[in-house]
């Protein structure tokens, strides 16, 4: 894929827009019939969403593309951290919240920061050099 056909913040809407198309075809046709209920259908769109965020960026970026000379079990074992993360993150935001008397949007959004930063907590934990100045790699 040729990084310059779109700029970045269309990369990532697209990415977003396919997560939460994936993480709804999951709730309804595999979720929902096991008996999951609704309220926590975010769940999966936010952790269907987290690695988008981050992979994006790192895809992008010009500085952040050594990323990509990382063995490429190191990489999916990066990914399932970003994914358990977003999930354990916003499952114990949701779950602390439901029945608070919050509006729910209110619920989800903090749900959604919560899981975006424990995820993209994990994938700087594992890999700090992806973030530092240029200066100190």
């Amino acid at each position: 894929m040729d990084r310059d056909t779109l700029p970045r913040w269309g990369w990532m809407l697209g990415g977003l827009f396919a997560a939460a198309i994936f993480a709804n075809l999951v709730n309804f046709l595999i979720l929902g019939p096991v008996g999951l209920p609704e309220e926590y259908f975010v769940l999966t769109v936010i952790t269907a969403m987290a690695p988008v965020f981050i992979y994006v960026g790192v895809w992008y970026d010009e500085e952040r593309r050594g990323y990509w000379e990382h063995s490429s079990t190191r990489i999916v074992g990066d990914v399932v951290f970003v994914i358990v993360g977003a999930a354990v993150g916003s499952s114990i935001a949701l779950v602390g919240l439901l029945g608070s008397g919050l509006p729910w949007i209110l619920e989800e959004l903090v749900a959604m920061g919560v899981g975006f930063a424990l995820g993209w907590g994990l994938f700087w934990w594992r890999n700090p050099e992806v973030y530092r100045p240029e200066s100190t790699r």
